[in-house]
């Protein structure tokens, strides 16, 4: 774990991989002196980033991120176990135009891509591009595909997808590139709803074939 200042107000913490990622951040948000000195929590791929709230220096933040072995350890060992914790299941119709696809990379028929995306369990890791989306990470790893090599303009929102170790879900109509396996009628993000994202860091995210 590598700790660097991020400006006059932040500390971005670099970790090795999203699985300590997603363990630190569970770790900072259940923590409540957390809250008195970080304005927010920001997970990235490899990274936490914490902003200072007005008057407190990037020094008092450090003091509150724990050490990386000894304080969320068993946060990393139960992600990678894939132990559940909060858990949303997702309804998703899996009739993507990219489900062939994704079969010939994988070497899989298409009922096999549906049956290795639902039956194992995936966590949120960190927010994305547009708000309410989410990068999904710890799913069966013959998933791992590419990107397409034409983006699409338009993806449907509720479109559930691949890209790389990652899976996801479009909260809105917008271009992307990810494999598009089927879609979901659920709201990622409703401005009306406390917080608006229905998809936050931790938590555990199963797909369920209708």
């Amino acid at each position: 774990m590598n700790l660097l200042p991020y400006g006059d107000r932040g500390l971005l913490v670099e970790l090795a991989d999203t699985p300590a990622v997603v363990a630190l951040v569970a770790h900072l948000r259940a923590d409540p002196g957390v809250a008195e000195v970080a304005l927010d929590v920001v997970p990235g791929a490899r990274t936490v980033l914490l902003v200072a709230r007005p008057g407190v220096s990037v020094e008092r933040l450090r003091g509150v991120v724990p050490d990386e072995k000894h304080a969320f350890g068993p946060e990393i060992s139960a992600f990678r176990q894939g132990l559940p914790q909060r858990e949303l299941v997702v309804p998703v119709t899996y009739d993507g135009a990219d489900l062939a696809d994704v079969a010939a990379l994988t070497g899989l028929t298409p009922g096999e891509v549906v049956a290795a995306h639902t039956r194992t369990p995936w966590r949120v890791a960190f927010g994305g591009f547009a708000p309410g989306f989410a990068y999904l990470v710890g799913g069966d790893p013959r998933l791992h595909v590419p990107r397409r090599a034409q983006p699409r303009t338009t993806v449907p929102a509720g479109s559930v997808g691949l890209a790389g170790e990652f899976s996801g879900i479009y909260p809105r109509a917008s271009p992307g590139g990810w494999q598009l396996l089927g879609r979901t009628g659920l709201v990622l993000w409703d401005l009306d709803r406390d917080p608006p994202a229905l998809l936050t860091a931790g938590l555990t995210v199963r797909f369920e074939a209708r």
